[in-house]
């Protein structure tokens, strides 16, 4: 066993310095990072021993732990290629047994920026709640605990998703980690705003739970011991203990599936049933029939499986929702906000053919005429109205919930379908008018010498939509003002949703004419990236 741990410890470390040496670029990165990160957990350290004998200190700490164990079962699955040992399906060819192998790997995992940053964090938050001496003899084990369920859990969690990490799956997740960190990071601000108007005391009823809740509960056990409850901190400590054997059964359990299962890619597909009735099963079976139900099909798979596609995506429904929900929230916001789910929501049919990139003229060769083009428009917008009718909705109802303002959840349903029928219109015209490429590769979302050609697309087409629904909010305005408008408000439901319906019809006409006239053109701006 030791010199398997050895061995694979010095694996890890040869690796480090293999990277190291690739390039100057890579080691100034690599000594940045280790700085930046070390002088953070630092601050944090000091910041949290100046906690000591503040009432909240204990909910701090018990938050803090749970905050990090949440950050190490999720990072794995953003950041796949930032340790190359997370990978154990490199090591099936060798002569190794599963369980000496976990513990060769833990032990490699504490090798690192990350455990190191770890341990500073895990002992300020044990520091700040240990009082008297066998308070401090418990940290020492508080903190080793807590340290190895995180490393433990990251690798169980990578283990068990090794398939995905390493398939183009795994790279949409990749590609879609900078969205959730950058909406995580609106979350933290909107809960320290919150607190810093509330109070530390609002932290301590998920503290209370949170203690009882491995690797929390050994932090908790240093709090315990301070207050002379002895008999609660050991229960508490035998819970991160308890977690820590459960976390490394299942990590070796994973490991033993990896290194005696053959891969996927080495079996025939086990569903022999013919290709068109697969393809009609599950949701698809709903969808209709024909050119329109292909065409359903087509966008909604790249929805779900192309990553530049699905981060827009996410993206829109993410803000579509923050904005409208956090402001009401806080209480600076106005119900007309959930409108904004739809204007988030209906920019997806601008640039629809740019989305296809190159593999437009497999969709060109099917259109000869304009009703070959308005049936391939409807199809698309049809696909959106899938998802953008309930989200809408959805948001609606939520934003209008929690500002109590039930009365104007019509209107604001009128103008939301409204409004995203004039996307959809607008969105079907400037995407003939104004195509251009969207690159595969890279953070791009334009083709170099077309950004004057997205400008005028999306910015062009949502002073547009909001021309085309100046009816609409000329009647929502005109029923606020007038003295008895209030008991005609619900109209504006069905005519939002009528209006909505009739432009996207006109709009979709008009475009589809455009759209076949100029396919070549079409296709060539869409194949440049």
């Amino acid at each position: 066993m030791t010199g398997v741990t050895s061995t694979v410890v010095r694996l890890k470390l040869s690796l480090l310095r293999g990277g190291l040496r690739q390039s100057g670029g890579r080691r100034a990165a690599f000594v940045a990072s280790a700085v930046v990160a070390l002088l953070f957990g630092a601050l944090q350290l000091l910041g949290l021993l100046a906690l000591r004998g503040h009432p909240h200190a204990d909910a701090v700490a018990v938050l803090g732990t749970a905050v990090l164990a949440l950050g190490w079962a999720v990072m794995p699955l953003f950041f796949p290629s930032g340790d190359e040992t997370l990978d154990p399906t490199r090591l099936v060819l060798l002569p190794l047994r599963p369980r000496p192998l976990v513990r060769a790997l833990l032990a490699a995992s504490l090798v690192g920026i990350g455990p190191l940053f770890t341990l500073l964090v895990l002992t300020g938050c044990a520091l700040s709640v240990a009082d008297g001496a066998v308070a401090y003899g418990v940290t020492v084990v508080a903190v080793c605990l807590a340290l190895l369920v995180c490393v433990a859990l990251a690798r169980a969690v990578a283990a068990a998703n090794v398939r995905l990490l390493t398939s183009r799956k795994g790279r949409d997740l990749a590609v879609l980690s900078g969205l959730v960190i950058a909406i995580g990071t609106q979350l933290v601000n909107f809960g320290a705003q919150h607190l810093g108007s509330a109070g530390l005391g609002r932290l301590t009823p998920v503290a209370d739970v949170l203690r009882w809740l491995p690797p929390a509960s050994a932090v908790g056990a240093v709090r315990s011991a301070s207050e002379g409850s002895y008999g609660t901190a050991a229960a508490q400590l035998l819970l991160s203990a308890a977690a820590l054997v459960l976390l490394l059964a299942v990590w070796a359990r994973t490991l033993t599936r990896l290194m005696v299962s053959p891969d996927g890619s080495t079996l025939q597909a086990a569903d022999a049933r013919p290709r068109r009735q697969r393809l009609a099963s599950g949701p698809a079976r709903l969808l209709p029939g024909g050119r329109t139900g292909t065409v359903m099909r087509r966008s909604l798979r790249y929805v779900w499986r192309d990553p530049k596609t699905k981060a827009a995506w996410v993206t829109s429904l993410a803000i579509g929702l923050i904005v409208p929900v956090f402001n009401a929230a806080q209480g600076t916001g106005s119900i007309y906000f959930a409108c904004f789910a739809a204007g988030m929501l209906g920019i997806q049919m601008y640039n629809q053919f740019g989305q296809d990139t190159s593999a437009f003229w497999m969709v060109a060769l099917t259109i000869s005429e304009p009703r070959d083009a308005y049936v391939e428009l409807r199809g698309r917008a049809l696909a959106l109205l899938v998802i953008t009718l309930p989200y809408a909705a959805l948001v609606t109802v939520l934003t209008t919930a929690i500002l109590g303002d039930w009365p104007r959840l019509p209107e604001v349903l009128g103008l939301s379908f409204a409004l995203l029928g004039a996307m959809l219109a607008t969105g079907a015209w400037t995407s003939a008018r104004f195509p251009y490429s969207i690159p595969q590769e890279g953070y791009k979302n334009v083709a170099p010498g077309q950004a004057g050609l997205a400008w005028i697309s999306i910015f062009g087409g949502m002073v547009g939509a909001a021309l085309l629904c100046a009816p609409v909010i000329a009647m929502t305005i005109w029923l606020n003002v007038t003295a008895d408008g209030d008991a005609w408000t619900w109209l504006l439901l069905p005519l939002g949703a009528a209006y909505g319906t009739a432009i996207t019809w006109s709009g979709l006409h008009l475009a589809a004419p455009r759209t076949a006239a100029r396919l070549p053109e079409i296709l060539t701006a869409v194949s440049k990236g």
